[in-house]
């Protein structure tokens, strides 16, 4: 196992278990007060702001520059508030997922998992979901099998990972920081 991916299995088993004392981002992004929309944590919704609207969502490269092959795919609209996954409608969630797999197949083949981090521990908020390679050393005991995006179970607290195996999807619940199953 490479040194790389030794750290984010450490990083992924270690650093979950000692996030309960966080708290979820203050969102105060409003696009009719400009000001607003240039703290950090609204980044996202600014460039939200600058898409064209009636599209359902878009895709981003991550600028952080540690996470260099990382994609970020977000639904063009948004709300007030944090907005969390599971505020969305069914059909909504089911369109944000799909096209998650979609571009992270066309990014990656079959080697890809999505990641959405639980609310404690989202920096940015707009909704989004993380595209990248599987660290596929991290596999854990504790998923569901789906068949596809509209089977994804959203839960009220915590994050989500996904990933694809044998033509289903394995969902992985009940961690903060999940982001860390992919590949910087």
């Amino acid at each position: 196992m490479t040194q790389m991916r030794l750290s984010g299995l450490l990083t992924a088993l270690l650093i979950p278990a000692s996030l309960g004392a966080q708290v979820s981002v203050q969102c105060n992004c409003d696009p009719a007060r400009p000001e607003t929309m240039k703290q950090r944590q609204c980044s996202l919704c600014n460039e939200a702001e600058k898409q064209p609207a009636g599209i359902p969502h878009f895709v981003l490269k991550d600028i952080n520059p540690r996470k260099p092959n990382r994609w970020l795919v977000l639904p063009r609209n948004h709300k007030e508030g944090a907005h969390p996954l599971h505020e969305m409608s069914q059909e909504d969630r089911t369109a944000l997922w799909t096209a998650a797999i979609h571009k992270a197949k066309e990014l990656f083949g079959d080697d890809w998992a999505l990641a959405y981090n639980g609310d404690r521990v989202r920096t940015q908020c707009h909704t989004h979901i993380h595209i990248g390679r599987f660290i596929k050393e991290i596999e854990m005991d504790n998923f569901v099998v789906v068949d596809g995006p509209s089977d994804i179970p959203v839960p009220e607290q915590g994050g989500v990972w996904v990933h694809p195996v044998n033509g289903k999807l394995h969902v992985h619940t009940g961690e903060e920081l999940v982001e860390t199953v992919l590949l910087r």
